[in-house]
């Protein structure tokens, strides 16, 4: 436990309250603060790639120093959650295209023209990096926002995701323990 002090307004009455820690922790203390950003014009398939390679659930769009956005995994996947694949009228064990391949490569083309503008989540939810925990997770429960943008005086610093939440909640439970087991020895 971490003692605050907490005096009254005339100062003449000291408080002294106990708040754990991790009430008192903040969006900085846990955000990660090497940010991937996206410009609106990225394509679909950079993005993709971009999530893959570095293990990422999401990114925020920025134009001109600005978040104007956000795409997650959610995003592309509902992206293409229902293309229009041309139909196939099965006659005598043979499938004729009833569309064509000029449609579907059409089709096609379309979609790997998609950029960031076309496919973010507007508005984009954020927290101030003096946001506590708790008000975070909140936001993250529920807007279903992951990740979250951190900013400060409307500046990007930091994004936090589900993980940075989990791993923060990992470590806390793992903070007692080994403190107990300190106080045994001796």
């Amino acid at each position: 436990m971490m003692y605050a002090n907490v005096a009254a307004q005339d100062r003449d009455v000291p408080w002294t309250l106990f708040v754990s820690k991790e009430a008192l922790m903040k969006a900085r203390d846990i955000m990660t603060t090497n940010v991937v950003t996206l410009s609106p014009d990225t394509p679909i398939q950079e993005i993709a790639r971009t999530f893959r390679r570095l293990g990422i659930t999401g990114a925020p769009v920025v134009d001109s120093g600005k978040v104007i956005g956000i795409v997650t995994e959610i995003d592309l996947i509902a992206r293409h959650a229902r293309p229009n694949y041309p139909l196939y009228l099965p006659l005598l064990d043979a499938k004729i295209p009833l569309g064509g391949q000029r449609e579907y490569r059409a089709l096609v083309r379309r979609i790997l023209a998609t950029t960031a503008r076309e496919i973010m989540t507007v508005p984009v939810k954020t927290v101030d990096a003096d946001a506590g925990l708790e008000e975070v997770a909140t936001l993250m429960v529920e807007s279903k926002a992951n990740p979250i943008p951190v900013l400060s005086e409307g500046k990007l610093v930091g994004i936090i995701g589900h993980t940075d939440l989990i791993q923060h909640l990992e470590e806390a439970q793992e903070l007692p323990a080994a403190a107990g087991e300190d106080e045994g020895e001796g």
